[in-house]
């Protein structure tokens, strides 16, 4: 059964029937038969999304149709779910029939968020009125739970996953600028985790703004420290001088390869490939080195596609040779097909080509 499958089923039938007795229960006018034909009928048809907004469009069948009334009665069924995920069922309730009672929904959103998440939802309300919206989150940001915080920079991310792009953020991200400040040292590494990927995404637009801000803030602190590596990851794959200087890797390594094997020569699918590296420093002196290698995939279209992986973050001694070895199994994902042709592999060290090899993976 794969992973996709296997998520949706958190809302099965057995979910479904919990959730209509809990509603009957608040709520004596609840009309569980009705709701139960609205979720069940088409289940096994519907993915995991679908069934979440499912729920929220049968919640709206059988509650009272005053949205104030209907949200009263899912405020009381909140602390009942025992699932995060099932929970955003809330919220999204929320985004799809509250966009017009903005200062209720919001405080809604807000606490739902602390049973899940309402990340998705409030996307709705940025999308309508984004300064008004934003505006809320900022005090969001300086909210003595860590949940709230985290959803003040979650919600408002420019390119959320499993959500649809904040254009207007892509374009310009200052209007986000003092949730992020407000965050950047949070004693929460639930909160930190998000700013760092907020960030991360503005990378890909904006990487001068995200660079300026960094240079901004106390990397003695250990927190602010590990937003901002996280923070700039995209950039250090890339090689980006300045954003490998954040982590102190932002000089050329002083380094001498003295082999780089890559085998088999040849391998199928299912195969794996061995990278070998042995580096010698050159320097006087320790550096830190960021070791990476960058696989140039094969395209249907016999052009490539570079994938820069991780490998070695560290400090080297002056003189101190360093042997690295990395395993990888050469196999098809839902965001890789492989294609038959030779396959350069790259070694990058400080953002630099420092080697390179390549395998054949062949048909059949």
């Amino acid at each position: 059964m794969s992973e996709a499958v296997q998520l949706k089923h958190w809302f099965d039938e057995t979910r479904y029937r919990r959730i209509a007795d809990d509603l009957a229960e608040l709520h004596p006018g609840f009309d569980r038969k009705r709701f139960l034909t609205h979720t069940l009928e088409g289940l096994a048809e519907r993915s995991l999304l679908e069934r979440l907004r499912r729920t929220s469009e049968a919640m709206r069948a059988t509650l009272p149709e005053e949205f104030p009334k209907a949200l009263a009665v899912l405020r009381k069924l909140a602390p009942k779910f025992r699932h995060n995920f099932v929970s955003l069922v809330l919220p999204d309730f929320v985004g799809l029939y509250g966009l017009d009672d903005f200062e209720r929904s919001l405080d809604a959103l807000k606490f739902f968020t602390t049973f899940g998440s309402s990340e998705f939802a409030i996307r709705e309300f940025l999308s309508r009125d984004l300064k008004r919206t934003l505006a809320v989150m900022e005090t969001w940001s300086r909210d003595a739970d860590e949940h709230v915080r985290r959803l003040a920079s979650e919600g408002c991310r420019p390119r959320l996953p499993w959500s649809f792009k904040l254009r207007e953020l892509i374009a310009d991200p200052s209007p986000v600028r003092s949730i992020l400040e407000n965050l950047r040292a949070d004693p929460s590494l639930y909160v930190r985790k998000s700013v760092a990927n907020h960030l991360n995404d503005i990378t890909k637009d904006h990487p001068e703004w995200v660079l300026e801000r960094i240079a901004g803030w106390d990397l003695a602190d250990v927190r602010t420290a590990w937003i901002a590596k996280r923070a700039v990851r995209t950039l250090i794959k890339q090689g980006d001088r300045r954003a490998l200087g954040v982590i102190g890797a932002g000089k050329v390594a002083e380094v001498a390869v003295e082999s780089f094997n890559v085998s088999p020569a040849k391998v199928k699918l299912g195969d794996r490939v061995t990278l070998a590296l042995r580096l010698r420093s050159t320097a006087r002196h320790s550096q830190k080195l960021v070791i990476d290698y960058t696989v140039h995939y094969v395209k249907r279209s016999g052009g490539t596609s570079a994938k820069v992986f991780k490998w070695k973050e560290t400090t080297l001694a002056g003189g101190v040779e360093l042997d690295l070895n990395k395993s990888q199994l050469i196999r098809d994902f839902t965001t890789r097909k492989h294609h038959p042709g030779k396959h350069v592999v790259e070694v990058m060290v400080n953002g630099e080509r420092t080697a390179g090899g390549s395998f054949m993976l062949a048909t059949g």
